[in-house]
């Protein structure tokens, strides 16, 4: 990689003034111990590579869970065991952030035994995607600070976009305008909001149990993978139905990656039917086709963070600095 810091050194500083924020993570720097940790499915031997390698190519000294490499069926440990080893990495003083390092399924499981007092007590960067949607929405509701939706530790972070975003909110405190790189313009216009959202499958599915941060007025970002039109369609109209796409300030969607079918008699939707039919009416900004979901090089996002969203220009700017 020759260098993550050496590569992002140049990188000058948003003009922007950090807006004051609640609470925020400290800011990470070279040498840092970071926990890794598996709060879904299984890791592999590869995957534990995997991260070790990127982890400790950003300059961080990688410190895996006692449970890392627990299996339970296909949970990395039981919900006791995955739920302990991010409870620890809060607690401990010596850790300065926390990265996932799979995805999968199983981080809403260990919602019901995370220790909110302390993690609210120790703010911690929060860093993965996918499933661990589950985790970046408990933690803006439960404990308030932002978190960073970026590859997980095992995921590809040799392309620049990921690199770039990553050093610039969690290592320099910038707030960089962020390019969404989006497909379509849907709806233009500016708004700003606190930014929230994931994975769609992970969001509607957590609708209703009293898990989710409060929705209205948010620049929600969404993004799935392997999901057939059709289902696509049926989560955004549980969204539709809970008032979450109509009180939204912004919408962003990302590239949905095998999100298309084979349908030679031409009876079903395509995706962007879909995206047409339930964000081409609404009354704020919106664009789809970013660059945010499982792709390689899917920039880093301020999860939790007032921004400004344009989808003239098709970006996002953190408000207030999401490292303290």
């Amino acid at each position: 990689m020759g260098g993550f810091a050496a590569a992002c050194a140049a990188l000058t500083a948003s003009p922007l003034v950090a807006a004051p924020m609640r609470v925020r993570p400290p800011r990470l720097q070279a040498g840092d111990k970071v926990a890794l940790v598996a709060p879904a499915s299984a890791v592999s031997d590869a995957e534990i590579e995997r991260a070790r390698h990127w982890v400790s190519s950003m300059g961080l000294v990688p410190q895996f869970g006692a449970n890392a490499e627990a299996k339970f069926g296909y949970l990395a440990g039981t919900d006791a065991q995955r739920a302990a080893d991010l409870n620890a990495a809060f607690a401990d003083q010596t850790i300065a952030g926390i990265f996932a390092i799979r995805g999968g399924y199983g981080a809403a499981r260990i919602l019901p035994l995370l220790d909110w007092p302390t993690i609210r007590a120790n703010p911690k960067l929060f860093i993965g995607y996918s499933d661990n949607t589950a985790l970046h929405l408990a933690i803006a509701r439960q404990a308030g600070f932002a978190t960073l939706h970026a590859p997980n530790a095992a995921s590809p972070w040799s392309e620049a976009a990921s690199w770039e975003s990553l050093w610039r909110l969690a290592f320099t405190g910038e707030m960089p305008e962020l390019d969404l790189a989006a497909d379509r313009v849907l709806k233009p216009g500016k708004r700003e909001g606190r930014l929230l959202g994931g994975n769609l499958t992970i969001l509607s599915t957590l609708m209703g149990t009293g898990r989710l941060p409060a929705m209205e007025g948010a620049v929600l970002f969404l993004e799935d993978v392997n999901e057939e039109p059709y289902r696509i369609d049926r989560m955004l109209q549980q969204l539709k139905l809970a008032g979450v796409l109509d009180s939204a300030a912004g919408i962003v969607f990302g590239r949905c990656r095998a999100c298309s079918v084979d349908d030679p008699e031409g009876e079903s939707f395509t995706l962007d039917d879909v995206l047409d039919q339930h964000l081409g009416s609404l009354d704020c900004p919106v664009v789809t086709g970013a660059n945010i979901g499982h792709i390689r090089g899917q920039l880093c996002l301020p999860h939790g963070a007032s921004v400004a969203f344009d989808a003239d220009g098709g970006t996002l700017t953190p408000l207030e600095a999401v490292t303290a």
